[in-house]
């Protein structure tokens, strides 16, 4: 377990010191706004003595407090040590424009941002901020996340385009672009998958799924085509902020299952949202 925690911290470490420099390095010398809570810390820095680094940590105290409230401890936890780190590493590497290209400082910047984010919500945790936001969000008014990271983003771009021109709003959605991508391939763009288990030993992962998961899970008889075995097959469907929770125990307690994860699109019936 301590091992475990060691390696998530150094990961989250890691992805806010890659977050800071596509920031100091890409991002802010070219004046090309990031997205979440980074991109409105960059407009409200042009209007305050505070550097953007500051201005994110505070902005994601309360955040932080209602997620913990709301979200969860761990989660919250991690991912307001994330936005320590990088407000940290913003304040100790000097912004320094290392080209004078703003479509490759655009690019560059999104897609070294977006390694640090991907990494860490790979490892069960998120960057702050909007993620945040937008899953208390959705909680309430019960729509997708997706809606309000769309929703909130576009403030920020029609903002900077009205405030700096919209050449460097259409720059900001280059960032975005380039991000969104990265982000997908290194974790998952999905809010929700389904994840079928199928294992020798259903009671045994079963049990160790309700210790940690509030998850519903439906048991399918199996039988193995080649080998004739009788199995289980467990469906699950999860959040992508819950799957690394979920790799972790299936490798703990049965290495040798078989399991297979897919987009879910949509649900009708009861799903927890806590």
């Amino acid at each position: 377990m301590y091992l475990l925690q060691a390696k998530k911290l150094t990961v989250v470490i890691i992805g806010a010191l890659l977050n800071a420099i596509g920031m100091n390095c890409f991002l802010i010398p070219a004046n090309v706004y990031a997205s979440g809570f980074a991109g409105v810390a960059q407009l409200i820095a042009n209007w305050t003595p505070l550097s953007t680094g500051i201005l994110l940590f505070l902005l994601n105290i309360p955040v932080a407090i209602l997620g913990w409230i709301k979200v969860g401890k761990s989660f919250t936890f991690y991912s307001f040590l994330s936005v320590a780190f990088m407000s940290f590493f913003m304040g100790v590497i000097p912004v320094n424009a290392y080209s004078n290209d703003i479509l490759l400082n655009a690019v560059f910047g999104g897609v070294i941002s977006a390694v640090g984010v991907g990494f860490t919500l790979k490892w069960g945790a998120s960057t702050g901020g909007m993620d945040i936001v937008a899953m208390i969000l959705s909680r309430v008014q019960d729509k997708p996340v997706g809606t309000y990271f769309f929703t909130l983003n576009s403030i920020i771009i029609v903002t900077a385009g009205y405030l700096y021109g919209w050449e460097k709003a259409l720059y900001t959605l280059v960032t975005l672009y380039a991000a969104t991508r990265v982000i997908d391939a290194i974790h998952t763009r999905h809010q929700k998958l389904t994840v079928m288990i199928v294992t020798k030993k259903s009671d045994e992962l079963k049990n160790a799924i309700h210790d940690k998961l509030v998850r519903g899970i439906t048991m399918i008889p199996a039988r193995g085509a080649f080998s004739n075995e009788e199995r289980d097959m467990m469906m699950i469907v999860i959040t992508r902020y819950e799957l690394f929770d979920l790799e972790r125990i299936i490798k703990e307690v049965d290495p040798n299952a078989f399991t297979n994860i897919v987009q879910t699109t949509a649900i009708f019936g009861f799903f927890r949202k806590e």
